[in-house]
């Protein structure tokens, strides 16, 4: 190999590492850009959770207020808590169930559903109204198979009955509210659970023809529109 072809081998490798340089250090910025609109689209997912909850916990002192016929004339905040609902199962999927900033935000989640919970009971009791409750333990630990889909049931008879009030709890969710809840209701360890309308628990997948047999009330109900389903999808 004479001196002339050596360097010229030499610029090709040169130019070789340079042009490999370029593609990854291109490909590096494109994913650090990517990242950061990501990042900063959770932030304001988590802003807007914050402030929903905030929001509800105003309404619950508002609401506490009123009377039977007011309440009667203004439906308690199901609209709210199933959005609110979609708005944070969004951000677990996407920063991870372990994120500590999802963990607080379930955390206020969950002791927003149990107040309504409770607000819901008090209304029944007092207002001789017959609301349908759904109290559905679920696990994030990997160890329960059919709690996607029983999720899924769950969301197509909210979305189907937006009056039903459907609470979803994690059950290993370090929260003292939430484990008093679990042991006055008895749910044990074994997910997915449900309590309907204070009565169970029943354990393992339940479908919608189940839950319907079990909760005919839920039939009851006002239903909404194919197009209002569609647009809360």
């Amino acid at each position: 190999m004479t001196p002339g072809q050596r360097a010229f081998d030499g610029k090709k490798y040169v130019l070789a590492f340079f042009i490999t340089a370029a593609i990854f250090g291109t490909a590096f910025y494109a994913a650090a850009r990517l990242n950061d609109a990501r990042l900063e689209e959770l932030r304001a997912t988590e802003d807007r959770i914050s402030i929903d909850l905030l929001s509800n916990e105003t309404q619950y002192d508002l609401l506490g207020q009123l009377s039977c016929s007011d309440i009667a004339r203004n439906p308690v905040l199901s609209v709210e808590l199933n959005s609110l609902a979609n708005r944070l199962s969004y951000a677990e999927e996407t920063l991870g169930a372990n994120n500590p900033d999802v963990i607080a935000l379930k955390k206020q989640y969950s002791l927003l559903e149990i107040k309504d919970y409770l607000l819901m009971q008090k209304v029944a009791s007092q207002c001789g109204v017959h609301p349908v409750f759904i109290l559905y333990f679920y696990s994030n630990a990997g160890d329960c198979a059919d709690c996607s889909r029983e999720g899924d049931v769950l969301t197509y008879l909210r979305q189907t009955y937006p009056s039903l009030r459907v609470y979803s709890f994690d059950y290993n969710l370090d929260l003292s509210a939430l484990k008093t809840l679990i042991a006055i209701r008895g749910v044990e360890d074994t997910m997915p659970a449900l309590v309907i309308n204070n009565q169970g628990p029943l354990y393992g997948l339940q479908a919608v023809p189940d839950i319907l047999k079990m909760a005919p009330g839920i039939k009851k109900l006002a239903t909404s529109t194919p197009s209002s389903r569609a647009a809360s999808q």
